[in-house]
C-alpha cells in the first residue's frame, strides 16, 4: 500500500479490511468560513464557448469546520488571463499575495494553507435528474488573520456575516 498524502488517495489491497462510512454532506448555509486547503490537483478544463482553446485549472478541496463535522467545498481556478483575479484573491485569501503585488503562483504552498471564503450554497441538476445542492464560493475574502480567529475560536460564529448571533 502507498502511504496517504492530502494530494494522493490511500491504495487499498483487494481483501482490505473497510469501516469507514464516510460522512452526509454538510450544506453550509451563506456566510463567511475559515478554510483550510486539504486538496490540489492539476487539471485541464477542456475547450467551450467560452474557453475556445482549453487551459489548465487548479482544483481545490477546502475543509470547512462545523459544529456539525468538517464541511468540504470543491472549487475550481481557471488558469486564463481573462479571470486572473481570481487567481490573486485565492492567493490573498490564504496570505500570500497583497494588493497591486505581483506574485508567482507557488502551489507547493497551498496544502495546509488556511484563508476566508464567502460559501453560498448552489442549487443544480445531476446526470440523473436529481435536484442537488453544493457548497459554492461565491468569493475569497483577503487574509486577516485577527478575524480568522475570532471565528475559529467561536463556533457558533461559523456563519459569520457580520451579524450578531443570537
Amino acid at each position: 500500500m502507498s502511504e496517504y498524502t492530502n494530494t494522493q488517495p490511500q491504495e487499498m489491497e483487494w481483501d482490505d479490511v473497510i469501516e469507514n462510512d464516510g460522512q452526509e454532506f454538510i450544506i453550509l448555509p451563506e456566510g463567511d468560513y475559515v478554510y483550510t486547503v486539504v486538496g490540489f490537483e492539476r487539471g485541464w478544463q477542456n475547450s467551450t464557448a467560452k474557453i475556445p482553446k482549453g487551459c489548465n485549472k487548479a482544483i481545490l478541496t477546502l475543509e470547512i469546520q462545523t459544529a456539525d463535522g468538517p464541511a468540504r467545498v470543491m472549487t475550481n481556478l481557471l488558469l486564463i488571463r481573462s479571470v486572473e483575479f481570481k487567481i490573486s484573491a485565492f492567493f490573498r485569501s490564504i496570505g500570500l499575495k497583497q494588493h497591486g503585488e505581483r506574485l508567482v503562483m507557488n502551489w507547493n504552498k497551498v496544502i495546509g494553507a488556511k484563508g476566508m471564503a464567502h460559501i453560498k450554497p448552489r442549487k443544480y441538476t445531476g446526470n440523473d435528474g436529481q435536484e442537488r445542492t453544493a457548497n459554492d464560493v461565491d468569493r475569497w475574502i483577503d487574509y486577516d488573520a485577527a478575524r480568522m480567529s475570532s471565528i475559529a475560536q467561536s463556533p457558533e460564529l461559523f456563519n459569520n456575516d457580520d451579524d450578531i448571533p443570537f
